[in-house]
């Protein structure tokens, strides 16, 4: 009566977060570590634009986005990566990226791939869109380490070429969710060389492209556009979520080859659920304004002078180069954030709950990732508390 092809898949992972810590009292004030969930000021001029905008809740939305969305995130493409991109033909919004990082692969994995079962190659840990969205088609998903050794990005050289040649695509995410580390140029052109080569897709998750300390991290779109490879090989994803602390507006975007968009936006005809106008309006807005993702970017870089400054004597801290997560290493990590919680009351997530086991190994199975989006004195308080709780 049901299919079985989601049947063996764990708990989601703050479900599990709940079934661990919920039966116990907290040891202290509560302070929320564990999901991303942005808590800086949104732009002041939101609420002006939703009141400008507020009759637009009576009309349908363009499924693709509004003319004026789609223009203003090429514009930031141009700005940011110095990418050109049609509006009319390689962009389209989203609502909220999870869409369309689980519908690309319903629009763009082949049923077969060198005469097999087509593959999906993620980094382990990923975000847990990526697995289910590889079987929902009936492809393989294949967890590729991204661990300290490999810099916390996965390295697809290593899969045999058996498996390689049967990737239809592979996600990667820079900065990546958990561990904050950024995908260099030199790693873009390796990997899109070995799309290339293999002839499969990259899909790139960049949703915390504009949280960093130093330098801005280089895109995928940008680097495939520079070394001329298939305007079909990359596809890029973007948010506001991080970028303008709006989660609850559920706006981003793809962009990528025409031909690409051409059957993404087919299938978003028939299945998506476009983004009201009004918000689509906030979005146009948002894309177009750089003062308050600067102002945002800040504070952030504020955080990382304070977790460098709390946490620089553990062994095995790694400072994130990017996002605003931090990666912690500890002997077990549900084990950590039970005893986080009941002794200090801070929340925090087991890195396990990131990650798939793969010949008895779990990557994440040794880390607890913190998020690092409280109010700053709450959340240097809430490090200083973990600290004193895990490593003392």
């Amino acid at each position: 009566m049901f299919p079985e092809r989601f049947s063996n898949l764990p708990a989601y992972a703050f479900p599990r977060l709940r079934a661990l810590l919920d039966a116990h009292a907290p040891g202290g004030e509560v302070v929320h570590m564990s999901i991303g969930e942005p808590k800086h000021p949104f732009p002041g001029w939101v609420g002006e634009v939703l009141a400008a905008h507020v009759d637009e809740f009576a009309r349908y939305p363009p499924n693709e986005g509004s003319e004026g969305l789609r223009g203003a995130i090429a514009g930031w493409l141009h700005r940011r990566y110095g990418v050109q991109v049609d509006p009319d033909t390689e962009v389209m919004a989203l609502n909220g990226t999870r869409e369309g990082l689980y519908n690309v692969c319903m629009a763009l994995v082949p049923e077969a791939k060198a005469g097999a079962r087509p593959a999906v190659a993620l980094p382990n840990p990923f975000y847990q869109v990526y697995m289910v969205g590889a079987l929902s088609v009936g492809a393989e998903p294949v967890f590729v380490p991204a661990t300290r050794e490999t810099g916390f990005l996965p390295d697809f050289a290593r899969l045999g070429a058996d498996v390689l040649d049967r990737l239809a695509a592979v996600y990667v995410c820079s900065p990546s969710n958990p561990q904050g580390a950024v995908a260099s140029r030199d790693y873009w052109a390796d990997l899109i060389a070995l799309a290339e080569k293999h002839g499969f897709r990259i899909f790139a998750d960049e949703c915390y492209s504009e949280i960093y300390r130093d330098m801005p991290p280089p895109g995928a779109l940008q680097v495939a556009r520079e070394v001329g490879a298939d305007p079909e090989r990359v596809l890029v994803f973007h948010s506001l979520s991080k970028r303008s602390n709006l989660p609850g507006l559920r706006s981003g975007f793809v962009a990528g080859g025409p031909q690409s968009m051409a059957r993404v936006r087919q299938l978003r005809a028939y299945a998506g659920a476009p983004l009201p106008l009004p918000l689509q309006a906030v979005a146009e807005r948002a894309w177009s304004d750089e003062a308050h993702v600067r102002e945002n970017r800040r504070l952030y870089q504020r955080k990382y002078d304070i977790a460098d400054a709390i946490f620089g004597d553990v062994p095995g801290y790694r400072p994130p180069e990017a996002g605003f997560f931090l990666w912690l290493p500890v002997e077990d990590g549900e084990a950590a954030a039970l005893t986080a919680w009941r002794k200090t009351g801070v929340r925090v997530l087991p890195g396990a709950y990131l990650s798939r086991e793969v010949a008895g190994e779990n990557p994440g199975r040794k880390y607890i990732r913190v998020a690092m989006v409280a109010p700053e004195q709450q959340m240097q308080a809430g490090l200083m508390a973990l600290r004193d709780c895990t490593y003392n």
